[in-house]
């Protein structure tokens, strides 16, 4: 692909919430760009802004020199764009719906097959972030293509970030920092219910709460050198050491009509860990015991 222009024409399938805000980038960049939806009546504000709507795909398509896709799922994408696969050959498709890399890798052999040129995406922002410095979206394909599409992407804000050729990657970044925030929004969740239990409103918990997640945050770095090593010495705690504050929290929870199935899943990991021989490891140990089961 070479892009012919300064600002590249951009088309944008898909206008839910997510791709009408990446409309709405391109658009704020300077970018010619057409858009359309499967279902009639969205994107009028877009249009306001100057975007084109197109009728049809096959119309959409022929407009852009860089196709972004953001629809419901991988089976929607491949929908969309299978009736339209002779006019993508020569453009690049920027894939930003959510999936499994499986999935990814298996639309990027799809897309070699037919001359097209493919990027796959995952965003971790919400659209109202998109365009801002603080978007982050990360992107896998191959070298060339991102390098030569990345001035369009950029639009999207904070940089386009490059984890290399395989397709699949993004996506299981993906999956794996929404772990991180799961598991983070349902700690919080469960601590709040806990001081609820003596009317403590979770607004005056909550400052007590980001300070400690920036501790916690201070002890990834340590324990990624530690897993990646695959050497789990104590350097602060060990998983015996754990244990106790653990029965504590399960006990709390329960005498205060609390749910105790996530630390006694958390406690039964460590007991496990215990039996095996690894009283005297740190919390990395238990990165073993997860890729076992």
């Amino acid at each position: 692909m070479h892009m012919n222009s300064e600002r590249p024409a951009v088309t944008v399938l898909g206008l839910g919430m997510m791709g009408a805000a990446l409309a709405g980038a391109f658009l704020a960049g300077g970018h010619p760009t057409t858009v359309w939806n499967r279902s009639a009546g969205r994107g009028d504000d877009l249009v306001a802004q100057g975007a084109v709507r197109a009728a049809a795909v096959g119309d959409a398509v022929a407009a852009g020199q860089v196709v972004v896709v953001c629809v419901r799922d991988y089976d929607a994408v491949r929908e969309v764009l299978e009736p339209v696969r002779a006019a993508l050959a020569g453009r690049v498709v920027v894939n930003l719906t959510s999936g499994t890399s499986q999935e990814a890798r298996d639309l990027a052999g799809w897309a070699a097959g037919h001359g097209i040129g493919y990027l796959d995406g995952a965003i971790m922002m919400t659209p109202q972030g998109i365009g801002t410095s603080e978007a982050v979206i990360l992107y896998g394909g191959e070298q060339e293509l991102f390098d030569e599409s990345r001035p369009v992407l950029e639009r999207l804000g904070g940089g386009a970030t490059y984890l290399g050729p395989d397709t699949g990657i993004p996506a299981l970044y993906d999956v794996a920092l929404l772990d991180i925030m799961w598991s983070t929004l349902n700690g919080f969740l469960h601590a709040a219910a806990l001081v609820g239990t003596e009317k403590i409103p979770a607004t005056a918990f909550v400052p007590f709460a980001t300070g400690w997640l920036g501790g916690v945050a201070s002890f990834l770095p340590p324990m990624a050198e530690q897993i990646d090593a695959g050497e789990y010495a104590a350097h602060d705690a060990t998983l015996e050491t754990h244990l106790s504050p653990l029965g504590h929290l399960i006990h709390e929870s329960r005498i205060r009509g609390v749910d105790a199935d996530a630390p006694g899943r958390t406690r039964a990991m460590v007991e496990r860990a215990i039996d095996d021989g690894h009283a005297a490891d740190g919390y990395a140990r238990l990165i073993e015991q997860m890729r076992e089961r």
